[in-house]
């Protein structure tokens, strides 16, 4: 049984697009000629690797074992060409990171200082849900992810990144905006402006709501913080955001922040791997780099109420 690198890429490709056409586009390869590779690894290995169906391809029992072997000889081969680049300057390498919201509000100034004393590494940055950043990390489609710790890692091995801490975005003149502090349920019986259902704060939310009995009055969904504050400064409802984003949108619109007192609404963000040593050594450089106690902290709250009235 032969296969060679392009042919667990290309299967990789495949898998991953659900379709043969997409997987072949995506490897950069003539649709003719990656059918007949892929025809070529069912005729060498003697199974079949994938089910075709109207919507397109699935993998096989068999073929969910190809790609889990195919993903580790990848990955062997990137950790590999990680490690030459200690001698060869010239050689790049790619890592690919899943983020969650929040932490994506701290990774733009951050990456840019990784990326400018790494002129050699390239990084592909994808932002999803905190659930489908530790399902791809554990599938092998990411190298990294950042997460929320309220989301189970399962077997992943995690190291702390960043907190996020959640604020209570109030409008100008509301009774509660000379308050340092305030209970989530104290808040429930005020209109919201919110995220999209899907979210994974808003299910955050949705949770805490129901354990104290209130319904969360939603007004709208909207799936950015700067509208989400936008829409709050007018009136319409308050918002409860991570306080990085708030700190960013504070300046420009009329709201104010207000701290939640409740344990649960100070989260903690952690980068995640199947195997921190196992990873390619530029891999392993970015973990360190973002798991640096040097780096500055991010703004507190207090910290901003300071800057503000000073």
């Amino acid at each position: 049984m032969r296969f060679d690198l392009t042919d667990l890429r290309l299967f990789l490709h495949v898998v991953e697009a659900e379709s043969i056409t997409r997987g072949a586009e995506r490897a950069g390869m003539a649709l003719p000629s990656a059918s007949a590779r892929v025809r070529g690894m069912e005729e060498t290995s003697g199974v079949l690797l994938l089910d075709r169906g109207a919507r397109g391809v699935r993998p096989t029992a068999a073929g969910e074992a190809l790609a889990h072997h195919a993903r580790i000889v990848l990955g062997q081969m990137e950790q590999m060409r990680g490690d030459l680049q200690l001698y060869a300057r010239g050689l790049r390498g790619k890592i690919r990171v899943f983020s969650g919201r929040a932490a994506m509000a701290h990774l733009p100034e951050i990456l840019r200082g990784y990326l400018a004393d790494h002129p050699t590494i390239d990084i592909d940055l994808e932002e999803r849900q905190s659930v489908d950043v530790v399902a791809a990390v554990a599938g092998g489609h990411a190298d990294l992810g950042i997460a929320a710790d309220t989301t189970d890692a399962g077997t992943l091995e995690t190291r702390p990144f960043e907190t996020d801490h959640l604020v209570v975005v109030v409008p100008d003149g509301h009774r509660f905006e000379q308050r340092e502090h305030v209970r989530f349920s104290e808040v429930l019986d005020e209109p919201f402006v919110g995220l999209p259902a899907d979210s994974a704060l808003q299910g955050h939310l949705a949770i805490h709501a129901a354990r104290e009995g209130k319904p969360f009055k939603l007004r709208i969904r909207l799936d950015s913080f700067e509208d989400i504050c936008a829409m709050t400064s007018s009136g319409i409802g308050l918002s409860i955001v991570p306080e990085v984003y708030a700190l960013r949108y504070q300046t420009e619109m009329a709201f104010k922040m207000v701290a939640l007192s409740d344990e649960w609404a100070l989260r903690h963000l952690l980068v995640c791997a199947r195997s921190f040593s196992a990873l390619p050594v530029h891999a392993r450089d970015l973990v360190q780099y973002l798991t640096s106690k040097s780096r500055n902290p991010s703004l507190s709250l207090d910290e901003a109420h300071g800057r503000k009235s000073g």
